[in-house]
């Protein structure tokens, strides 16, 4: 038997309850196999006819978490619509496999550190560890049923890729815009290299304020030593100053002098700067290179020395004299202690601060001279600014949190990393004057610790011996390019420029990602696209929040609460977690609640027996669309174009939760509990062409419109009931056009007012223990059902029907107001009794939602009104909404 002939076969019918566990990695495999999703793009096609997905690369650290689960779903949803609304869709996949994050994965797998080996030993490690992640991802990525082309993916370690990132960085220097230079840099000591702003964040941890005494040195001055508060002590032998405010008037005396540093004892001057904060301590600040970002812009702008006391390692140096080989910890303590014995310590006592830490490893930064590369931003934050102005965002008030973090920059983009696993800068240096060579374009990737340099002599000074590159790229310097990656983009050695392979895709329609990597990758993004290409990379970008605990707090380990993915989607059905998926308004952080798991698997069982019902009412061939529908069905298919309308917009505003209620009302209770019962009873009566087609239509195009957020259940009913039997590459129901309304014209508001009467006389029926099929003598519906009387007539089994446009003889009188007790008890006391006695007695004014009773005033937060009406005229009243229906039998 065929592949496609086996797939009609188990798909043949809609037989039993429905089977997630079969079902599901049935269809996963089958999409798989058969590139249902395959991007079949042409490079010579219209931009405007093909969707690309700017993809996030997931960092190979760990195991899928439910932020994956959530953010990836999101983003299928998106690629499923438009694969449907619009046609060619490229959805790719990448694994972000180097740098920092794949280090420490290997060493923490496999237990060692990354100095015990030679630098292609340990990556070979890398690369092995890896790939075991990967394969794990890519395994757990197809049972969400993510609707990936998986020919279409990347490592961003592979060669393809580093030469791309090898191009990036030739054609900004060629450009001008990166340069290599000796300064101050953010520097973590246990990854053991520096880092960029962008991977620094705030932790709140516990630490001392130190009243540290500092001596003045002369004879000059009215007192002989001043305080100076730190939090840093360690940081005493590397002071190479002291500052004042200028308008400090306490201490202007100060500046011009020189202090002598306790302990250590060498002198430095005292300087004024307006940079100094007067309410902070004594106001007098010590400068040492480098405790923080003031120290820096002191050292560069009085020319200061240099004082190296804590090395790569955050082990204090030779410098640091009797206290060198010890960590800053432990030189913390051990210099408070002698401040203390030797009397210079005044004063000591318990805080809590902010401390910058490296966000891989929460280890406290340090700030080291070393030469590093650079992208150059500062003098581009505007164009930045501008670029991210260009682009639509979902949802509008994330552009506030790009836009500070490009106002808040303070350093270039440092993309030199010391580390083993990345991608090389392809670059040696001359020996004798350090000039750069660059590597050829052609020859690209390079390795400089293993290749050659394209000269044979330093253009510069003619000196034949050169240094290689040893340091690596940060890997945003690599995972910034995804759009021109995805894209093909490369070096055109005949034509000398760069092209792209598929020049259709760029720039991207949409980058989805979450909230918290906006100033990591899409901010770098716009800058290495923008500065190659002169182009925004993309159209929009879709920004999705976390997935917090049921009490709405942050999932950690540390907090126990970690809610572990493959346990939920061993206990519950894909679909049924892509439809909690779909609950949360985009941008917003949302809890993890198990009933909306349950909810959607209420939903998928809901539409598979409906399925099944209107497969049992209707002819298994397609029935013709009669001359003429009868009012009701034509109502039905008139209120559904309707939806399709509402949720195309939507959907193409992201609005996804919105979409996906409004699509399950219509459908659960207007289709299922109020049509399908009217269609039972006239197909079981009559063979009516018109209702057999409007159930099958309308139930058609549910199945469509379900599909890209119910992907599994979608395809196997499609299969069963309305393929046209080629193989799932051709006839899936997510490679159909998106429905479009299709002109049914009905007073929607009339057919509305007829399904809420007969649900009201079902309910009156149901109520006095009568068949459905019973007859009623006589029913007055006070509402407009111009129409469909026909139809309330004939399927609520009505003799006569009276329907009428004024309103009903009704009195409407109340019948309790009940307090909240937990309110008015406190505030009121033992006027209480007489506050209920007036009720009682109905000795109270309602007015404006204000209730006057027993001389007091009650506010409408401390009572509820319960009323009840009442028909005046023959026959028995029921109520639904604001509609009245009376039945006289």
């Amino acid at each position: 038997m065929s592949q496609d002939a086996e797939e009609r076969s188990d798909a043949d019918g809609l037989d039993g309850g429905y089977d997630a566990d079969a079902v599901e990695p049935k269809w996963q495999d089958r999409w798989v196999e058969a590139e249902t999703y395959a991007y079949e793009g042409d490079p010579e096609q219209d931009p405007n006819t093909t969707y690309a997905i700017d993809t996030p690369p997931p960092t190979v650290s760990g195991s899928l978490h439910m932020g994956h689960l959530y953010g990836h779903t999101l983003q299928d949803f998106a690629a499923r619509f438009q694969r449907m609304y619009d046609g060619d869709v490229l959805f790719p996949f990448g694994y972000d496999d180097n740098g920092i994050a794949s280090e420490r994965l290997t060493e923490r797998d496999l237990g060692i550190r990354h100095q015990e080996f030679e630098r292609r030993e340990f990556q070979q490690k890398c690369r092995e560890v890896c790939q075991e992640y990967e394969d794990s991802f890519t395994e757990q990525m197809q049972s969400l049923g993510c609707s990936i082309d998986w020919n279409h993916t990347y490592k961003t370690i592979e060669p393809r890729v580093q030469r791309v990132s090898q191009l990036s960085f030739l054609d900004l220097y060629e450009k001008g815009r990166e340069y290599r230079k000796k300064a101050p840099a953010i520097w973590c000591p246990d990854c053991e290299t520096a880092i960029s702003q962008v991977e620094m964040e705030d932790d709140e941890r516990g630490s001392h304020f130190n009243d540290i005494a500092f001596e003045l040195v002369g004879d000059n001055l009215d007192r002989d030593e001043f305080v100076i508060s730190t939090t840093r002590p360690e940081l005493i032998p590397a002071c190479v100053s002291v500052f004042v405010h200028p308008d400090d008037e306490d201490n202007q005396e100060l500046v011009g002098e020189r202090a002598r540093i306790p302990i250590f004892g060498h002198e430095v001057p005292i300087i004024e700067d307006e940079r100094v904060d007067m309410e902070k301590g004594s106001g007098v600040v010590m400068c040492c290179t480098f405790g923080d970002q003031n120290d820096i812009e002191w050292y560069q702008a009085h020319d200061l020395p240099l004082r190296v006391a804590i090395d790569e390692s955050a082990t204090m140096t030779e410098l640091a004299g009797d206290y060198e080989g010890m960590s800053t910890e432990e030189a913390r303590d051990a210099i408070v202690e002698d401040l203390d014995e030797e009397g210079y310590l005044r004063d000591r006592w318990e805080i809590s601060h902010a401390v910058q830490v490296h966000e891989r490893c929460d280890t406290p930064v340090e700030y080291r001279v070393s030469k590093q590369w650079y992208v150059e931003i500062l003098d581009h934050k505007e164009e930045y600014l501008e670029a991210g102005r260009e682009m639509d965002w979902y949802p509008e008030k994330m552009f506030s949190r790009y836009e500070h973090w490009i106002e808040g920059l303070e350093w270039d983009w440092l993309i030199s990393r010391q580390r083993d696993s990345g991608i090389p800068f392809p670059v040696w240096y001359c020996e004798a004057c350090d000039e750069p060579v660059m590597a050829e374009k052609e020859d690209l990737p390079v390795d400089p610790l293993a290749d050659d340099p394209p000269v044979d002599a330093c253009p510069e000074c003619g000196h034949d011996e050169f240094e290689a590159e040893e340091d690596v790229f940060d890997t945003w310097a690599t995972s910034s390019l995804t759009p021109l990656i995805n894209a093909g983009w490369d070096w055109d050695a005949e034509d000398e420029q760069f092209s792209m392979d598929h020049p259709e895709l760029y720039p991207f329609d949409l980058r989805p990602q979450g909230h918290d990597i906006i100033s990591f990758w899409l901010f770098h993004t716009i800058v290495k696209c923008y500065e190659h290409t002169g182009e925004v990379p993309f159209d929009a970008t879709l920004i999705n929040g976390h997935v917090l605990d049921e009490n709405r707090e942050k999932m950690s380990k540390s907090r126990g609460n970690v809610v572990d993915p493959e346990n939920v989607m061993a206990e519950y059905p894909v679909d049924a977690i892509r439809y909690w998926a779909a609950s949360a308004s985009v941008g917003d952080d949302f809890p993890f609640k198990e009933q909306d798991l349950v909810t959607g698997e209420k939903l998928l069982r809901k539409l598979w027996n409906a399925s099944k019902l209107v497969d049992q009412l209707t002819p298994a061939d397609p029935v013709e669309e009669p001359d003429e529908l009868d009012p009701i069905d034509e109502w039905l298919l008139a209120r559904q174009d309707a939806v399709i309308e509402s949720l195309t917009a939507k959907l193409e505003d992201h609005e996804i939760s919105k979409a996906r209620n409004e699509l399950r009302v219509f459908f659960w209770n207007t289709f299922c509990d109020d049509y399908l019962e009217i269609a039972k009873q006239r197909l079981d009566s009559d063979d009516s062409d018109s209702t057999a087609y409007a159930l099958r239509t309308a139930h058609r195009r549910f199945v469509e419109l379900f599909a890209p957020l119910l992907p599994h259940i979608t395809e196997e009913i499609w299969q069963s009931l309305y393929a046209d039997g080629g193989s799932v590459a051709e006839d899936s129901v997510h490679l159909r056009d998106w429905p479009t309304p299709s002109g049914y014209d009905a007073d929607l508001q009339s057919g509305e007012t007829a399904l809420e009467v007969i649900g009201a006389l079902r309910r009156y029926k149901s109520e006095h223990q009568l068949a459905l099929n019973a007859e009623l003598d006589r029913v007055e519906v006070y509402g407009r059902i111009d129409g469909f009387e026909d139809v309330v007539r004939d399927v609520m089994h009505v003799d006569e029907l009276d329907a009428r446009d004024e309103a009903a003889d009704v009195t409407t009188e109340i019948a309790e107001i009940s307090l909240d007790y937990s309110q008015v008890g406190p505030k009121f006391g033992e006027k209480v009794g007489e506050i209920d006695a007036a009720l009682e007695n109905g000795e109270y004014e309602l007015s404006d939602g204000t209730l006057e009773v027993a001389g007091e005033e009650l506010g409408a937060d401390l009572f509820e009104v319960r009323e009840e009406r009442t028909y005046a005229g023959e026959g028995q009243m029921i109520e639904a909404d604001d509609l009245v229906v009376v039945v006289q039998n």
